[in-house]
């Protein structure tokens, strides 16, 4: 494995993306190209949840991916500040694919709470020529080929994580509203991979739900996989990324996410 910091700021920010990339030696077998993960963490467009970055990649790497973290711009920064270091993120990674031994056909974006939110915003955008203008490429360079959302960050509406969207838009009531994912679906939106915990009560799990829907009503495949139990920002849902050795986000039931992932991505 090879770490490396590439920066894909914009504007002079600071955002940054960190491989977590096998590479092969010469005696090594495995040296054809492998499926790529972006990981977007959350933190509510305030902060960026480490639990939710590394080791979610050593994950994601033992599993046959080339995993990749987004440090991205957070509050005071507003949209579309981090939207454009995802897309920008996005079509570096593909642009230098070879260089990280990556498909550049089969990069996924994943993304937790309001970092799944974030994750949304670009399947969503991705073909608005605005974006993919603003960090300079096509927009087939910056379209994911799937997403993977964990506890997304969806709807402005009954059921939003307020805190999220006030950050995200500075308060603005017209553009929160424009920002729910729940109606910004369409027909050029990425298949994509939900999971949430049914006790979650600071992102319930009616996010999932509504993007689900809007998913089904465009004809889009998605996977949904809703578990019983665990709080908010359970991450890998094991003792080692549990916050500060909360219980709650111990949940062996939700342990097998990584799994059921992997094994959707690859049906394609």
């Amino acid at each position: 494995m090879f770490n490396k910091v590439i920066p894909v700021g914009v504007d002079c920010s600071s955002a940054t993306l960190t491989s977590y990339v096998f590479a092969p030696t010469e005696d090594a077998f495995a040296c054809e190209l492998q499926p790529a993960v972006i990981i977007v963490p959350g933190g509510g467009y305030g902060h960026i949840s480490p639990r939710e970055g590394e080791p979610v990649a050593l994950r994601l790497l033992a599993d046959g991916y080339q995993a990749f973290v987004l440090d991205y711009s957070v509050a005071p920064a507003a949209y579309p500040q981090a939207l454009r270091e995802l897309a920008l993120a996005v079509s570096t990674l593909r642009d230098r694919a070879g260089e990280f031994r990556v498909d550049p056909d089969r990069i996924t974006v994943m993304g937790f709470s309001a970092g799944g939110h974030l994750a949304g915003l670009l399947g969503a955008l991705w073909d608005d020529p605005w974006l993919a203008d603003s960090v300079g490429a096509p927009p087939e360079a910056i379209r994911p080929d799937a997403l993977c959302l964990g506890y997304p960050v969806v709807s402005s509406g009954a059921y939003a994580h307020r805190g999220s969207f006030e950050r995200l838009t500075g308060g603005d009531a017209e553009l929160t509203k424009k920002l729910s994912l729940e109606h910004m679906v369409g027909d050029g939106f990425p298949r994509a991979f939900l999971w949430h915990t049914a006790e979650d009560d600071k992102v319930p799990v009616q996010n999932s739900l509504l993007l689900a829907r809007a998913l089904a009503d465009h004809g889009i495949g998605f996977s949904l996989h809703v578990y019983p139990h665990g709080t908010h920002g359970a991450a890998l849902a094991t003792a080692r990324t549990a916050f500060k050795g909360c219980a709650d986000h111990v949940q062996p039931q939700a342990q097998g996410w990584p799994e059921a992932f992997a094994a959707w991505e690859r049906e394609r």
